[in-house]
């Protein structure tokens, strides 16, 4: 199997499954309704539109966090949080297919415009989007709609130290 991003791993029936990670306020740690990016919106998605950021590795979720957080405002209590998930139900956005503003900040109507449509569709369980701070890794939106998200395991949640 070809595989790029995240870890890879398989459950005991031999099934592949992806290890994705966040982090984010312990006390929301182990939550898999995407109600934060519902009622706040980001870069793939608008407010009312629920989803769940993820990314490759801790590190990087780590950076992307603190890239978008005002440092005085960073919450003295974090957990990292490993979810496991299938790997077969992910739409890659190619270069061709972002919208040429993508990397504005604030985030710009046209991908959360893009995001949102994608997510509404509940055709795939993750939309996997470019770091927008390191160019060569993924981010991974996950849709808390998807009939798959049954099969979403939280593997583990460590506080951030």
């Amino acid at each position: 199997m070809h595989y790029i991003g995240g870890s890879i791993a398989q459950q005991s029936n031999g099934i592949p499954i992806m290890l994705l990670y966040r982090i984010g306020k312990t006390k929301y740690a182990r939550d898999l309704t995407g109600v934060g990016a519902k009622l706040n919106g980001g870069r793939w998605n608008h407010e009312g539109i629920p989803c769940i950021y993820l990314t490759e590795s801790r590190a990087l979720s780590l950076l992307e966090f603190t890239a978008h957080v005002n440092a005085d405002l960073i919450p003295p209590t974090l957990s990292f949080t490993t979810v496991s998930l299938p790997d077969h139900s992910i739409r890659e956005l190619t270069a061709n297919e972002l919208p040429a503003n993508w990397l504005l900040r604030p985030h710009c109507r046209e991908s959360r415009d893009l995001g949102s449509t994608l997510l509404s569709t509940k055709e795939w369980l993750l939309l996997k989007v470019p770091s927008d701070i390191i160019d060569q890794e993924f981010n991974y939106v996950l849709n808390p709609l998807h009939p798959l998200i049954g099969t979403v395991k939280i593997m583990d949640v460590n506080i951030f130290r």
